[in-house]
């Protein structure tokens, strides 16, 4: 970020917006020399920036909070014509009102955790983006994929074999396929080495007796096991099952008018990666677990099944959050 746009209100007046180097020191410096003996407050929005300047804005004792973007009241006019000052302005107004609400801000050593969990996230994108590429290539150039390779999904040896030594009928084709495979062979090295250090993360004090807890539950597996602990951190600030579920994604949109409240799709609000991952491993259970089984059975009556496996999540979120706070290996229920 090449700098700040910072608004600076005292009490119910705004006293000046200005843009500075994207410093806390600098912030507090100048509030200090214009401001001495004040108590200090600010917010920003969450976004790419992180956590870094919500510590030191802390550490200088300036009382921080980070926002989420949507919890702040915006016109259709403001969405669509971003304008810095205005938004400084905007985020003034209503911390002075006492309208925000700070997002829970995660350990340093959590924080590091969960990225090596998103990269690795962001590493599987980018092989599957790269084999299709690949496959582009083939078929572009009238290459069909051998029978016993082209119904299976796994990348094996024996492919990667194949794709090196057949033929085609230009050198400059040959050298590009041989370099888009690389690319995958390369990006796979990479989520082999993160993968490794992800099993070695969840062995430590930290993670693995949750880690054990989690994976007792049908349909859950390493990744998501461990990105649930290092997205969520402390399952004890969700008071209740729905508050939970609304910081995943899985509630649905409310409409409320006079009298009527109109109940719609679960909201766009979520958290993307643990939302993606519980539905994953909902639909890995409904295979295994008897009483899931039932249930997505029970629900795919009368709706369609992408509904139904919503609820069938929202009973997964419900063991996640019971083994975590009553430290309990999930046992299966016997279904009569």
């Amino acid at each position: 970020m090449k700098s700040w746009t910072a608004t600076v209100r005292v009490e119910n007046t705004f006293n000046k917006t200005f843009s500075q180097d994207p410093e806390s020191k600098v912030l507090f410096n100048y509030l200090k020399k214009n401001f001495p003996g004040a108590n200090y407050f600010s917010a920003y929005e969450a976004s790419f920036s992180g956590f870094s300047a919500h510590r030191e804005l802390n550490e200088l004792g300036i009382k921080n909070i980070v926002v989420n973007p949507a919890d702040i009241p915006t016109t259709d006019k403001e969405r669509k014509q971003k304008d810095d000052p205005r938004d400084s302005r905007k985020i003034a107004e209503q911390l002075a009102a006492s309208k925000l609400v700070g997002i829970y801000i995660p350990g340093i050593e959590a924080e590091g955790d969960r990225a090596m969990l998103r990269f690795r996230r962001t590493l599987t994108k980018e092989i599957a983006r790269n084999k299709n590429r690949v496959k582009s290539f083939l078929y572009y150039h009238g290459k069909i994929i051998p029978e016993q390779f082209a119904d299976k999904k796994y990348w094996s040896k024996r492919f990667t074999k194949w794709l090196q030594e057949f033929e085609l009928l230009s050198e400059s084709s040959r050298v590009t396929l041989t370099e888009l495979v690389e690319v995958v062979e390369f990006l796979r090295k990479k989520q082999y080495k993160i993968l490794k250090k992800i099993k070695e993360q969840s062995q430590t004090k930290n993670y693995k007796k949750n880690n054990e807890l989690l994976i007792s539950i049908p349909g859950i597996g390493l990744i998501t096991a461990m990105s649930f602990l290092t997205e969520v951190e402390d399952i004890a600030r969700f008071s209740n099952l729905d508050k939970f579920c609304s910081f995943v994604g899985l509630i649905p949109t409310t409409n409320s008018s006079g009298e009527h409240e109109a109940v719609g799709n679960i909201t766009k609000r979520q958290n993307k990666i643990l939302r993606s991952l519980i539905v994953e491993s909902s639909w890995m259970a409904i295979r295994n677990d008897p009483v899931l089984i039932l249930a997505y059975g029970k629900h795919v009556k009368r709706m369609k099944p992408t509904k139904a496996i919503i609820r069938v999540a929202k009973k997964m979120l419900s063991r996640i959050r019971y083994v975590l706070r009553e430290q309990k290996l999930y046992e299966y229920a016997v279904v009569k």
